[in-house]
């Protein structure tokens, strides 16, 4: 059986020959208006992330607009910077 530090050294050398993107994926651009992220991304859905735990609301959810920490996004840059949607629906 491989020892923890045989391991750890195996999966930080996989990790190194992942992908930039991967490794540091680009953050999206965040704004401060839902208007100005619409006119960024007419043809996507804008959401509400809040930027200290990276989960998105929907508009219409209780956390949309309405985190103290937070910014509005286009969902597919939300999605490749790594955010994901809320679990609960709020």
């Amino acid at each position: 059986m491989p020892s923890l530090k045989a391991i750890v050294l195996a999966v930080a050398l996989f990790l190194a020959t992942l992908s930039p993107a991967y490794a540091n994926p680009t953050p999206a651009p965040h704004f401060h208006s839902e208007q100005e992220a619409k006119q960024h991304c007419p043809n996507d859905t804008v959401v509400w992330v809040n930027t200290k735990t990276g989960v998105y609301h929907l508009r219409g959810e209780r956390w949309y607009g309405a985190t103290k920490d937070g910014a509005y996004v286009c969902r597919k840059e939300a999605d490749a910077e790594g955010d994901r949607m809320t679990r609960n629906g709020q």
